[in-house]
């Protein structure tokens, strides 16, 4: 029998709801064989999700876009200005901030619409949670349940394999996380070389379990799968694998059909009746609140984003989106594919033709939309069924599954400062720095770009241990020239990359960056940029504090130490990663064991 079917039956009146055995009210989820849930798979999983490394540039990973505590979708109201390539109008789209565009050499690039900004993808995150009984992912389901693997073409997952289809997507999109021409191998190999999650903070209780005796990426797919390569199907096996333990299944709604008649109030209980009347079941089906469906409920013309048509080219699918699930929506800030609406209370107006609500467009407008009926008077209860009866505490409080770290772009003390300053070149223009890259030990891929300059000129970046005085640095360092691309006043841009390599700084030392422009029409023929100032900090795991012989960062001396470092030392040796170059010149040899071992001991002796 439908779902449907059985739910309006079974809850024609209160005292039938209230006389349910308890029952499970949503199925387990469906894993395909290829693919199964093992624990080793699933924390692999679980730290490749959260691991901002996994994009080119070190500042977005799943979770930055997929934030649990708003429902799995994405808090942050980032603008792109839709067909019209203008911002303010009807057709803008509120997506997620991605990756500032970049060469595939990781040289910033100025895009034609974000310019060195980060680029805004065109459509608003969906949840992981419960994505696990997605059959084809994302909003148009282009992520097909026949996975296919990106590297080898092979079917990897005849059926089932929704989920696995959209890993593969974001880490090689040059929106979302990658520089051009970024393939699976360059994952791979960054993969290979990082510290798994060597960026995040308060790390959830099984996360920092796993990385406590320091794994290498290497060893913790070797544990999930056999051998320690990194190839994309086991990265999508891992996540997805992950993301099928995000299973919402404990809502008031759900403690109520079990047979709790208080679980939800009376407003809600008036409400949930109100949702089944009004045909917002017919999409939004329990037990999900999806049906899986796809269709066009006229939110826009077709023309901005033709949706499921641009998957099968059926002319009957434009316009199409899938149907979402309502479960979590009230933690929501976002909704609709282009996240057009702000709350539940203006998506119900939507549905209702409210006064005030917008219109609605006809052309191939699902025949649902007529027999949608919400009166005024039960809006507001059917408001509260879905923003509150529909949301399960775990995932509002981040309790596991849902538990969370904290990742570096939501730490604003790690993050560069940009302190302002500069000086004018030509136009009159202030050149500007621009620092989005996380200043942690180890960062192979630090680098400052350089904006609003005069295209064609050469530039110096300037660095130094004090503070700017009037607008300016000392320049104790020196870097360059290196070339400005653009052509005229406030349109050069530049790149400068550098290394943060064990050894060459301490944690929390500060330094100051700021570009030099050559340009004639700047005071002595100069152009300066704002000044940035950067702290250096240590990832939660692999870093050398600022006692050098605390490798594990424990905040006191222990044999485990010794272990580590020797670890990260041959690890190095393997990965051409300096991580054990303790004296830090360049080179790994021996000599680095027996200077650590020395400064472990006057450590012992001198309290560090």
């Amino acid at each position: 029998m439908h779902p449907k079917i059985w739910f309006l039956g079974a809850l024609g009146s209160l005292g039938l709801a209230a006389s349910l055995a308890p029952a499970q009210t949503v199925p387990p989820v469906p894993v395909p064989a290829a693919n199964p849930i093992t624990e080793p798979k699933r924390i692999l999983g679980k730290i490749l999700f959260w691991d901002e490394q996994l994009s080119s540039d070190n500042t977005v990973s799943c979770a930055t876009c997929h934030q649990f505590n708003v429902g799995g979708a994405d808090p942050r109201r980032a603008r792109n200005p839709g067909l019209d390539g203008l911002v303010n109008t009807p057709d803008d789209v509120f997506g997620s901030p991605g990756v500032v565009k970049s060469t595939a050499a990781g040289d910033f690039d100025k895009d034609a619409v974000f310019a060195l900004l980060p680029q805004i993808t065109g459509r608003a995150a969906n949840s992981p949670i419960n994505a696990g009984y997605s059959i084809d992912s994302f909003w148009d389901g282009r992520a097909r349940s026949q996975f296919i693997d990106p590297q080898t073409g092979q079917v990897a997952i005849p059926a089932g394999g929704g989920l696995e289809s959209q890993v593969v997507a974001p880490p090689v999109n040059s929106v979302e996380m990658a520089h051009a021409d970024r393939d699976w191998n360059a994952v791979a190999a960054k993969l290979a070389s990082s510290r798994p999650m060597a960026l995040a903070t308060g790390l959830p209780a099984d996360v920092d379990a796993a990385l406590r005796s320091r794994p290498t990426y290497a060893s913790l797919f070797a544990k999930a799968f056999g051998d320690g390569e990194i190839t994309a199907r086991r990265i999508a096996f891992a996540i997805a694998t992950y993301e099928r333990t995000l299973v919402s299944n404990d809502t008031p709604w759900d403690r109520f059909i079990a047979g709790q008649p208080n679980a939800m109030t009376p407003g809600q209980i008036q409400g949930w009746q109100a949702f089944q009347a009004s045909n917002c079941i017919v999409c939004h089906a329990a037990p999900m609140f999806s049906d899986q469906s796809f269709r066009n409920i006229g939110l826009r013309p077709i023309i901005e984003d033709n949706g499921r048509q641009a998957v099968t080219g059926n002319a009957a699918d434009r316009g199409r989106f899938k149907v979402p699930s309502l479960r979590n929506a009230g933690l929501r800030t976002g909704f609709m594919h282009n996240g057009q609406f702000t709350n539940i209370g203006q998506v119900i107006g939507f549905y209702a033709r409210a006064p005030g609500a917008p219109q609605q467009f006809p052309d191939n407008r699902d025949p649902i939309m007529l027999q949608v009926n919400v009166p005024p008077q039960v809006a507001p209860a059917m408001q509260d069924f879905v923003t509150n009866a529909l949301t399960d505490a775990r995932v509002t409080t981040g309790q596991f599954p849902f538990d969370r770290a904290t990742l570096y772009t939501q730490r604003p003390a790690d993050q560069p400062i940009n302190l302002g300053g500069g000086t004018s070149g030509q136009g009159g223009i202030v050149p500007t720095m621009i620092a989005n890259a996380p200043p942690f030990i180890g960062n192979a891929d630090f680098r400052l770009g350089l904006d609003r300059a005069r295209g064609g000129a050469t530039a110096r970046i300037a660095m130094s241990s004090t503070p700017p005085v009037g607008g300016a640095i000392p320049r104790t360092t020196l870097f360059g020239p290196f070339p400005v691309s653009g052509v005229g006043a406030g349109n050069g841009f530049a790149t400068f990359h550098w290394p943060i390599v064990p050894g060459s700084v301490s944690r929390n030392q500060t330094v100051y960056f700021q570009w030099i422009v050559d340009d004639p029409s700047g005071a002595g023929g100069e152009a300066l940029s704002s000044v940035t100032q950067v702290r250096f900090f240590c990832g939660s795991v692999g870093c050398p504090p600022a006692c050098p012989a605390d490798w594990d960062g424990s905040g006191s001396l222990t044999t485990v130490d010794i272990a580590a470092f020797v670890n990260d030392w041959t690890f190095g040796i393997g990965s051409g990663i300096p991580l054990g170059d303790f004296d830090g010149n360049g080179v790994l040899e021996p000599g680095d064991i027996a200077a650590f071992v020395r400064a472990w001991f006057d450590g012992l002796t001198s309290g560090c």
